[in-house]
């Protein structure tokens, strides 16, 4: 553990109260024969280390108040995927078999092994996982909200988004994440722990230190979490740009400083005061692990964590590699190695050779092609860009579980997507089989200004002179998808985690008994530190509530305040259930189309009201998450809840004023942006899209869509079959609980993996899937201590290796236009592949559908 720079020796809470806990693996209770410490940690999956920490509790421990833990502990991880499957059989056997009391002696090896489960939920996490990378004490004389850590963490936060936000709109964009900030931050704060000097002065009544010693975790975790919420660009981006902008909407009055600043603070802040209710049930409990956050621990562990014991890996060897040194060389191997697949031989990260073979054959790109196609590739890439392509989730931190389901969910989108295509319903033979763009009925690409009025309002008689909107074959299975995963979570969340919300409810309510029904070791840690009260996040709400509404109402927008009320209650309903799996697999269901469905229909023909409906309704649950994701990140470091309140709400307001004077400059300093023809590339693709969504689901709106009547109207399907498979699943396990397979099925990722298509494909899923299975299963079940030593501080090398490589080749090469033009980056765009093959075309002045006068 590091330690402050001063002469009091650390004081550390959280050990357990007999004898101080050792990591000497050697020194286990005399009845832990060698068998039986293999056998322990193999079933239980847990390290020498593991075993050695608990030792003194689980000797400690009486067979009744092992019982008790441990039927409090099958309540509570029943239908937990993540807690090993083998350890609640045996907890199971161990709760039920009564002779067990009568007769111990016959039953030494599980008893045993329970009272080293039960000790380790009492001391430490159920978890391998957290336990790999999460201490289970705390140093309470780290200081943490130092000025040291507040000025690196405003710096960063300041250089950060701003960087992100003038790339945002520029095609190629650029996108600086955290992990850049945490990486760079280390450097930074040992370089003021050498340099600056030790002035202390007392300030409001506290004393402080220009510097306070050692560079220490707890600092560089807080500046870590300032770059999680601050590098973040704001929604408000594409619909100020959209509104103002002669091409869109034309609305001069957005380019007025106050109006920007209101809304994006507005939609900025309105998450943080529903995380802060939220804690009970996606931050205090045990079950919530937050899987990527424990790579951001992983690295922070690895530059503050001075010695590294020995473990036994693969080829039977010891491995003493250091974590850090592990992280150096990882980190640099990718760095350089990414120039190959990133710039130098793009074939490597769109390894569709099998459509090489014949590049203009529409059905071996259709069913084989990575740009254009399904992605049938038993080996797609070699790139680890390409396998982290879902907002950076890699196939080392979340749980393989997940993804087998999204895996079964994109092959089962695949049929679908085939079946529409090559049947060619609803037209969509003349389309790209996978694309998310929006057509006509000529098959070129919906200009929605022929269907809107100068307001941007819905013009009935230039639509009905014009075409229906017509989506392609992956469009409309990701809308089925979409539509089924929004039922499925708040029904599987119903049935199988009502438990957990309901005493979340409780401790909710239970004034001045904060953590009283979550007792794990890292609650109590963290009750030693002053917590956040309710009403500091009320009051944050309250404040997001009102610039919020001056911003609407302030200008005119044609918009209700209903919408910001809108947003919270959609959030409200959603926020638990979707932050319970979240919490659980790592992914996150966004919801963009859920708002855009009500949104339009609630105002249809007013794309400029949609556009607001949509960002209060995703962007209030989608901050939620991700400052519930922080407060968690927090909780397992120790950091104090007020110092992370703090970073969160400075980091926030720093970011949404540097944002939003770049956002100012891009409007009015760059010449012709947002057009094709811009001449420095800020073309806005995002914006654009942004833009055609909003005028297509806004103006037209779902009901001439979705409703009855509508082209697309059969794709509801996909809301009672959101509800019929988790039932189904539910039913199944309860009338064969022996088959434990079906505790692995997950329907929410199962969908999630059909939402993953228009662009995306089989290619990018399936060898996650393989990495998944090697790190998860095989790895950790045969060299457990290996793969708690090295695996999420991998992981965290390769993303970062990544991160640092494209923002160098973005800056010395493709901002310079500097490209290598040779067969290994064209192949990629080759026939089928570069430009998309449909099925049918059409004659000259022919168009497909229904004829004129025919749709209203």
């Amino acid at each position: 553990m590091a330690t402050p720079n001063d002469e009091k020796a650390p004081v550390i809470e959280g050990a357990p109260t007999h004898e101080p806990v050792t990591k000497d693996a050697s020194k286990l209770p005399d009845y832990v024969v060698e068998e039986d410490t293999y056998k322990v940690e193999h079933d239980l999956v847990i390290t020498g280390d593991d075993l050695a920490n608990v030792q003194g509790t689980a000797e400690q421990l009486s067979l009744e108040e092992t019982r008790d833990i441990l039927r409090d502990v099958i309540k509570n991880h029943e239908n937990d995927q993540n807690f090993p499957i083998q350890v609640l059989h045996s907890m199971k056997e161990f709760v039920a078999n009564h002779d067990i009391m009568e007769n111990p002696e016959k039953y030494h090896t599980l008893i045993l092994e329970m009272k080293v489960e039960a000790a380790l939920i009492k001391d430490d996490s159920p978890y391998p996982e957290v336990r790999a990378v999460v201490d289970n004490t705390d140093d309470t004389t780290l200081p943490c909200s130092t000025i040291r850590a507040w000025t690196i963490g405003i710096i960063y936060v300041s250089a950060g988004v701003l960087i992100n936000q003038l790339f945002y709109i520029r095609q190629p964009s650029i996108t600086l994440e955290s992990n850049v900030a945490q990486l760079l931050a280390y450097p930074a704060g040992k370089a003021w722990e050498a340099w600056v000097p030790s002035w202390e002065f007392t300030l409001f009544g506290q004393k402080h230190n220009l510097n306070p010693g050692k560079f220490n975790k707890k600092e560089h975790m807080l500046i870590t979490i300032m770059a999680n919420v601050g590098f973040t660009t704001p929604y408000t981006t594409d619909i100020i740009l959209s509104q103002f902008l002669p091409q869109y909407f034309n609305q001069g009055y957005a380019s007025h400083f106050g109006y920007q600043i209101l809304i994006t603070l507005g939609t900025n802040f309105i998450g943080y005061g529903i995380a802060g209710l939220t804690r009970h049930f996606l931050v205090y409990p045990t079950h919530c692990v937050w899987p990527a956050s424990l790579v951001t621990i992983a690295l922070n562990q690895s530059f503050h964590t001075g010695s590294d014991s020995p473990v036994s890996g693969p080829l039977k060897r010891i491995y003493s590699t250091t974590r850090l040194k592990l992280f150096t060389f990882a980190f640099f191997g990718m760095f350089v190695y990414f120039w190959f697949p990133g710039y130098i031989f793009q074939a490597l990260s769109f390894f569709s050779w099998l459509s090489w073979i014949a590049p203009d054959n529409v059905n071996l790109a259709t069913i084989t092609g990575m740009n254009n196609g399904m992605g049938y590739n038993p080996l797609p890439t070699f790139d680890w860009n390409t396998l982290i392509y879902d907002t950076g989730h890699s196939p080392l931190v979340l749980p393989f579980f997940y993804w087998v389901n999204l895996f079964m969910g994109i092959v089962i989108g695949s049929f679908i997507v085939l079946g529409l295509w090559y049947t060619n319903t609803y037209n969509t033979g003349y389309l790209p089989i996978n694309t998310p763009r929006v057509f006509d009925h000529f098959a070129d690409y919906y200009n929605v200004s022929r269907a809107i009025d100068n307001r941007g309002i819905f013009d009935a008689a230039k639509y009905e002179s014009y075409s229906p909107p017509f989506l392609s074959a992956g469009y409309l299975t990701v809308y089925v998808f979409f539509f089924a995963i929004y039922t499925c979570v708040l029904t599987w969340t119903f049935l199988y985690h009502r438990h957990e919300i309901k005493r979340g409810l409780q401790n909710l309510f239970k004034r001045g008994q904060r953590n009283s029904l979550h007792s794990d070791v890292h609650n109590r840690l963290m009750a030693k530190y002053p917590e956040c009260p309710e009403w500091w996040y009320l009051l944050v709400l309250l404040a997001s509530i009102g610039v919020s509404l001056g911003a609407i109402l302030g200008w005119p927008t044609y918009t209700s305040a209903g919408v910001v009320f809108y947003g919270i209650a959609l959030c409200l309903v959603f926020v638990v259930p979707v932050g319970i799996v979240n919490a659980i697999t790592g992914f996150e269901i966004t919801l963009n189309v859920l708002a855009e469905f009500i949104g339009g229909a609630w105002n249809a023909g007013n794309a400029l009201c949609m556009n607001y409906f949509k960002a209060f309704g995703y962007v209030t649950c989608s901050h939620t998450l991700r400052f519930s994701k922080d407060l968690k990140l927090a909780h397992y470091a120790k950091v104090p809840p007020r110092h992370t309140f703090a970073g969160q709400m400075v980091a926030t307001l720093v970011a949404s004023f540097v944002a939003t004077s770049i956002l100012n400059f891009q409007m009015t300093q760059i010449p012709g942006v947002c057009t094709a023809t811009q001449k420095d590339h800020y073309t806005c693709p995002g914006i654009n899209q942004f833009f055609t969504a909003a005028v297509l689901w806004g103006t037209v709106g779902p009901k001439k869509v979705f409703g009855q009547g509508g082209m697309y109207t059969a794709l509801l399907v996909g809301f009672p079959v959101g509800v019929i498979l988790p039932l189904a699943i539910w039913l199944a396990r309860k009338y064969f609980p022996k088959q434990s397979w079906l505790r692995d099925i997950h329907p929410p990722a199962f969908f999630y993996g059909g939402i993953q298509f228009a662009p995306y494909n089989i290619s990018y899923v399936w060898p996650n899937v393989i990495v998944s299975y090697l790190s998860h299963v095989w790895l950790k079940k045969r060299y457990t201590a290996f793969w708690a030593k090295y695996n999420y501080v991998f992981s965290a090398a390769l993303s970062s290796g990544v991160a640092i490589a494209a923002i160098v080749i973005f800056f010395a090469l493709q901002m310079q236009h500097v490209s290598i033009d040779w067969w290994g980056n064209n192949v990629i765009a080759q026939g089928c592949e570069g430009t998309p093959c449909v099925l049918h075309t059409l004659a000259e002045g022919e168009y497909f559908g229904p004829r004129m006068g025919d749709f209203h």
